[in-house]
């Protein structure tokens, strides 16, 4: 098959754009770059430097294409409190200008990368797909209406459409901007520096964290699967793991005594999220996702970034 993958030099992007190729498909790549890093990617990989925004670009590398997945999103919810009209730019109308190059086109199906953000504070917990979303920052707003527009156009023009709210994701890779760093790689780093964790209030807020490569399984799976048109979907581990909890695996992992901090300012986001995965399981047929402790583990013994230096004599 052929795919586009948006975003596709990014985390997520590139992790299931290389496992795409490793599979013998035809994988081209646009992204422009802001976030991620085409070293990432696999020489067989097919990449554009452009933005979604360019929908004549799009339309030339969409020719033929089979699925396109749209990952391209800017995906801080820090960030989006300070730049809410960027946002809007980026994951609204980066949205529809790829669903108007779709249409176009001719693409059969679209997977797009949501996220479990859009639920905001629910009283359920697990989330279930039929809850009625309520977002708390204007990149929740930003996912819930590019989920809209996907949605709506598909239907007008008979596109496939398949929605992914995916979860926390974490493993190699994952990126450590100087603000606002996701919370896995930041603990891992600071357990191996020696340095503290802080953590807001005493660490009771939950998450759903789900590794890598299970994310890329479904992402995968949700390309040629039955049953799925117009289906969103949970990506989660749907287990749900308190901040402090983290901590404690990830000194248990590392074999470190952390220094944790606790804060008694306001963390941010949603008190408590877990996915409910029924859906994934019965639609994607995704089960058994990886263990945290797993998980962080496979992380430290494939990233780079947390290997060891050794020091080499003189």
């Amino acid at each position: 098959m052929r795919f586009l993958v948006t975003g596709g030099a990014g985390f997520l992007g590139s992790a299931l754009s290389n496992q795409l190729v490793a599979g013998d498909h035809e994988v081209r790549v646009i992204d422009n770059l802001s976030a991620g890093d085409s070293d990432r990617l696999d020489p067989r990989v097919l990449f554009t430097r452009g933005d979604v925004a360019d929908i004549p670009k799009l339309w030339t590398l969409l020719q033929d294409v089979h699925c396109v997945y749209h990952l391209a999103a800017r995906v801080s919810v820090p960030e989006s409190i300070k730049y809410p009209r960027d946002y809007n730019h980026v994951n609204v109308g980066g949205t529809v200008s790829v669903m108007e190059a779709i249409r176009d086109a001719g693409v059969q199906r679209v997977v797009l990368a949501s996220s479990g953000a859009v639920y905001g504070e629910q009283q359920a917990n697990p989330l279930t797909e039929d809850l009625i979303p309520d977002p708390d920052s204007p990149y929740a707003v930003s996912k819930l209406a590019a989920e809209a527009y996907v949605k709506t156009i598909g239907k007008l023009w008979g596109i496939e459409t398949v929605i992914l709210r995916i979860f926390n994701a974490y493993g190699p890779g994952q990126q450590l901007p100087a603000s606002h760093a996701p919370v896995i790689p930041r603990f891992i780093k600071a357990a191996q520096s020696g340095g503290s964790l802080v953590v807001f209030g005493e660490g009771a807020q939950t998450r759903d964290f789900i590794y890598i490569d299970d994310v890329v399984s479904a992402l995968i799976v949700a390309s040629t699967a039955t049953g799925v048109d117009r289906q969103i979907i949970n990506v989660g581990s749907g287990v749900e793991t308190s901040i402090r909890t983290l901590a404690s695996v990830i000194a248990q992992v590392t074999d470190t005594e952390l220094d944790v901090v606790y804060n008694s300012g306001q963390s941010g986001g949603v008190n408590h999220m877990c996915a409910s995965i029924d859906q994934a399981r019965s639609l994607l047929g995704i089960d058994q996702p990886m263990s945290l402790a797993d998980g962080i583990r496979q992380t430290l013994e494939t990233d780079p970034r947390f290997q060891p230096v050794e020091s080499s004599a003189k």
